[in-house]
């Protein structure tokens, strides 16, 4: 038996696969050592194998996660070791590298992920060979949930959508001004919070002025990351809930610039269970 995981901001998606089947699956809180500490993760992953009472046929765990850079990733290592033990092969990789191989399986490719951040690469078919850094949703993060909701809010709050589609939108929220204002200064995590609000926007994707401000999130995106690619002799795929969800939206955008999009998953786990049959 083996173990695949992808870890994104939000939430981390564990299945146990057997005989090439996914056999269990765990959805966890999403799990980055930039952010949280070696104890703090030992304490997460520990919640997950509770669940399960077959630890001892696991021979490998496969950990695609945000924020697993090669210094960072040996936190993450550390921390299953400590709880499944010495005697089990773990492999931690970026998430961009899982949703690379899970687009393109051996082949080469660009893979771009939107989902409560952004990130894209150049894969050769075996590693990552360029990354064009996402900078986080403060300086990059482009056509991401979190700049899509950073935008969104920033725009409904100036009045540029009108009064009645604010008013509306705080109501299907149940938030205040104020408390939106404490989401995204005080507290922690306000990538996830602004993310968060993406299905309700969704909503709102008949409002004209909406439409071209997502619209203008994905050229964003294309513009600042996949056309510092070879996307002309390359196929141009995406993996995310973003990408997933808003893939009208994110076609159009595409189309403007003469890209193709040869694929949309919103998660990369099924083909890193076919990837490492």
């Amino acid at each position: 038996m083996i173990v695949i995981a992808d870890s994104g901001s939000t939430k981390t998606d564990w299945v146990f696969v057997e005989n090439g089947n996914i056999s269990e699956r765990i959805i966890s809180k999403g799990i980055n050592p930039f952010f949280e500490t070696r104890e703090e993760i030992i304490n997460e992953i520990k919640l997950v194998f509770e669940k399960v009472d077959f630890i001892n046929k696991i021979s490998a765990i496969y950990f695609y996660g945000a924020g697993c850079t090669a210094e960072k990733s040996e936190v993450v290592k550390y921390a299953i070791t400590k709880v499944v033990g010495d005697n089990v092969l773990i492999e931690v990789n970026s998430d961009l590298l899982g949703a690379a191989r899970a687009l393109f399986g051996r082949e080469k490719g660009i893979a771009s992920v939107l989902g409560t951040g952004s990130n894209s690469c150049y894969y050769n078919g075996k590693f990552i060979e360029k990354n064009i850094s996402p900078l986080g949703f403060i300086l990059g993060d482009e056509g991401s949930g979190a700049v899509i909701g950073k935008l969104f809010i920033g725009a409904l709050l100036k009045n540029r959508f009108g009064e009645n589609l604010k008013l509306k939108f705080l109501s299907e929220c149940n938030l205040t001004t104020e408390e939106i204002i404490d989401r995204v200064y005080r507290k922690p995590f306000p990538n996830r919070f602004l993310a968060s609000l993406s299905p309700i926007i969704a909503k709102h994707l008949n409002n004209q002025e909406i439409h071209s401000l997502v619209v203008n999130c994905f050229k964003d995106f294309f513009k600042r990351n996949v056309m510092q690619y070879d996307y002309i002799n390359n196929k141009v795929a995406f993996i995310g809930s973003i990408a997933f969800h808003y893939k009208d939206i994110l076609t159009e955008a595409a189309k403007e610039f003469g890209i193709t999009i040869s694929k949309i998953e919103i998660s990369p786990i099924n083909g890193l269970v076919e990837y490492h049959k």
